[in-house]
């Protein structure tokens, strides 16, 4: 019996919707079910974990960030000691870089390692000096109390920023003064400063570290010039674009200078957060493991229950091929209503994550106070268009079954 394609179509896409909807009985319903909630399931862990990786790699790589920028523009001469070697604050290649539509900041910054000292307490610090072209967003939004330093063009301000780890160690609070030493050939030197504010961004080995002070302040007991600094720092408007940006910038400084990208001035930090990306990728593989194997099993019984209604299809002339279709259209019906509401589940409680920070963390031990979620709607597509495409070809195989019964052994089977 020849069927045309508009009307084999129809008819493939009805008895799809008959053997997957409401009105299936036998032992096939409760496994439909069964096999729409595990792909549901599958799904909703697959968004949450990777709105969590996601928000994991983001959260801490913005607080390293904030500490020194996306890209460094330093002395070649420069060591690991916090004590930078001078360069110019006028470089030629610095109109060109805040021109770069790019590039969303250039500041200029120096460092001085010092030790504070309070009645209860000393602590060894670096001291990191800023100027009025110094971008305060992140260190807004990390305050805890106070408020950031505010930077005056003719006289140089005391005040500091510290972070709430320094404040409980020396036990300081807004206003209070403190004095920091230093040694400059060798020779021990005296500053008073005041705490203005002070903030924390969960990152032990930043807190207990850097101070935010004037410029003004390390220049004096340095004895550079306004002019000099100990170095630049640029920030990027994409992240992904690092790469390219600082080789951009690595040729622009000259020979003179050097350019250095956070993640090679951090690579530990760097070389761990992409140690998470493995994380994701098995929680992605067993989920879409465990709802391909669901579906398939599914697909068998349900084939084993229509093994009737098949054999009577080919007797009537239908061929293998479309009845194949009808029962892939069944799994992909499965799939289909599995991935919406696993859709459904996972960004629901990931925006309730986001938004109220129900499940909180500890500290000390993961960087930050709650769980953080970041939701990207284009991985998320793609993760959706994954899970949909090998799913269905995956039922393929299964469907092959199909071609192995005959009409007289399926019409006889009670």
């Amino acid at each position: 019996m020849q069927i045309n394609i508009i009307s084999s179509l129809k008819l493939e896409f009805f008895l799809a919707g008959k053997f997957s909807g409401k009105a299936l009985r036998g032992a096939s319903k409760p496994i439909i079910r069964i096999a729409i909630a595990a792909v549901a399931l599958a799904i909703a862990v697959m968004i949450i974990a990777l709105a969590i990786i996601t928000g994991f790699q983001n959260e801490i790589r913005e607080k390293v960030i904030g500490f020194g920028g996306h890209v460094q523009i330093t002395s070649f001469d420069s060591n690991v000691s916090y004590e930078p070697l001078p360069i110019e604050r006028n470089q030629p290649f610095v109109s060109e870089l805040i021109n770069d539509p790019e590039v969303r900041n250039v500041q200029v910054f120096v460092t001085k390692p010092g030790i504070i000292r309070t009645e209860y307490d000393i602590h060894g610090v670096v001291l990191k000096g800023v100027d009025r072209d110094f971008d305060w967003s992140f260190f807004s939004e990390k305050l805890n109390a106070g408020t950031v330093l505010q930077l005056m063009d003719t006289v140089a301000s005391h005040g500091i920023l510290i972070s709430q780890k320094q404040a409980n160690l020396l036990r300081l609070k807004i206003e209070d003064e403190v004095r920091m030493y230093f040694i400059i050939d060798d020779q021990i030197r005296v500053r008073k400063f005041t705490v203005e504010g002070i903030y924390e961004t969960g990152l032990d080995e930043f807190d207990k570290v850097f101070v935010i002070c004037d410029i003004r302040i390390i220049q004096r007991l340095n004895t550079w010039s306004e002019n000099q600094v100990g170095g630049l720092e640029v920030l990027v408007r994409n992240y992904n674009q690092l790469d390219s940006m600082t080789d951009k910038v690595y040729k622009l400084v000259g020979y003179d200078l050097n350019a250095q990208s956070v993640k090679e001035i951090y690579p530990q930090i760097f070389d761990w957060l992409k140690l998470q990306d493995m994380n994701v990728i098995i929680v992605l593989v067993l989920m879409t493991l465990v709802a391909i194997i669901t579906i398939i099993s599914a697909l068998l019984i349900i084939i084993l229950e229509k093994t009737n209604t098949i054999g009577v299809f080919k007797a009537l002339g239908y061929e293998n091929r479309n009845i194949r279709k009808v029962f892939v259209l069944v799994a992909a019906t499965i799939t289909l209503k599995g991935m919406f509401w696993g859709n459904l589940l996972g960004l629901t409680l990931a925006f309730v994550q986001k938004h109220f920070s129900i499940i909180s963390l500890n500290q000390e031990s993961y960087y930050i106070s709650s769980v953080p979620i970041d939701i990207n709607w284009l991985l998320i597509l793609l993760l959706n268009l994954c899970v949909l495409v090998i799913s269905t070809l995956t039922l393929i195989v299964p469907s092959l079954v199909i071609t192995s019964i005959t009409p007289v052994k399926a019409i006889r089977i009670e």
